[in-house]
């Protein structure tokens, strides 16, 4: 059995040879695609380098690190070095390229903003806003970075448009750090849900949109769900199954005929949901995940949180009931700071202005 399965394997390997030339068009298209974010450097050194860094994480390297990028492309070492990890320059014109390629190839006026705080595991306590706090990678308290992502979603495709790094009070707060890790003094601390309105403030009439959207993290915040009635937003946020809510679609209490007419109780959401019929629920499936489909209960019914009429769409995962969202509509309508890299790994020295 062993030997067949040798001789399937080799077979199979033999099959997934594929010529270098095969992408030969493909490099052409990557060097039209990055040529506007090349024009947005502000040297010509860094320009020219867009080109030389893309062909080393393009090549056969087995490390695509500086000295065996610079290598390949016969350049010196501390240049691939310089351009990589310590020239300082900007990226958020490089934002202002990508915003308006979303918006020309994807926008629609119906699109959603999504924004979502992200987690992921660090270790140690040198890189910039790191700390002992939650952790949605594991599912609990740990020492990670918190990064804030604005996306967008449309019928065609979906695309992140802009980020910011989530820097503890504890962090902006101590110079000592600061310092050593290059923070600029321009950045202060913000909560999240402040990140979340900088960037809808600053993208927001740019993007065609007709919801903005976020997990409970967000939703459970009073204040924050009124900022974006202010701003005329309609939104779909999670919140908490402890949340406080008044179904508006129950039967009334009896009218004892002095006084107010009574209302409906307040009960959390875990205790409207039990109290709802289980034929009310629709199940669908919503994407596949990691460990396979995800199936979601849903139910459409109008409740009342404490400061605003809302409609109400929980949706249950299939084993517990984690959080439902509420759905808003506008009453009138000494590693260094960085923010590049996947999931805000922070690689290169940031120079100070």
């Amino acid at each position: 059995m062993r030997v067949v399965w040798a001789q399937r394997q080799a077979e199979l390997l033999h099959d997934c040879v594929v010529s270098p030339d095969v992408f030969d068009h493909m490099v052409d298209r990557l060097h039209d695609f990055a040529q506007p974010y090349q024009q947005c450097l502000a040297t010509e050194a860094g320009q020219r380098n867009v080109d030389l860094y893309l062909e080393g994480l393009l090549s056969h390297l087995d490390r695509k690190n500086a000295e065996k990028i610079a290598a390949l492309v016969d350049v010196e070492r501390l240049v691939m070095h310089e351009f990589i990890g310590t020239a300082p320059w900007d990226h958020r014109p490089l934002v202002t390229v990508l915003v308006g390629q979303v918006v020309d190839r994807l926008g629609e006026p119906d699109g959603v903003i999504a924004f979502d705080p992200s987690s992921f595991p660090k270790r140690g306590t040198h890189s910039v806003g790191v700390k002992r706090q939650w952790c949605s990678h594991r599912g609990k308290v740990d020492t990670c970075q918190v990064g804030v992502y604005m996306g967008y979603v449309s019928r065609r495709e979906h695309a992140v448009l802009d980020f910011r790094l989530s820097l503890p009070e504890d962090w902006a707060r101590d110079p000592q750090r600061r310092q050593e890790c290059h923070v600029p003094q321009a950045v202060q601390y913000q909560t999240r849900h402040d990140q979340c309105l900088e960037m809808l403030d600053l993208w927001g009439e740019q993007v065609p949109h007709g919801w903005v959207t976020g997990d409970d993290e967000l939703g459970h915040h009073t204040r924050f769900r009124r900022q974006l009635r202010e701003r005329g937003e309609r939104y779909m946020l999670g919140v908490p199954c402890t949340t406080t809510i008044r179904d508006l679609e129950a039967p009334l209490p009896a009218y004892q005929g002095r006084g107010r007419r009574p209302k409906g109780p307040w009960q959390s959401v875990s205790a409207w949901r039990r109290s709802l019929d289980p034929e009310v629920w629709t199940r669908l499936t919503v994407r596949d995940g990691e460990k396979g489909p995800v199936p979601l209960k849903k139910s459409r019914d109008r409740v009342e949180l404490s400061e605003t009429l809302v409609i109400l769409s929980l949706a249950v995962p299939r084993k517990a009931c984690t959080s439902s969202a509420a759905t808003g509509l506008a009453r009138e309508r000494a590693r260094p700071w960085d923010t590049s890299g996947r999931k805000w790994r922070c690689e290169r020295q940031y120079r100070a202005e």
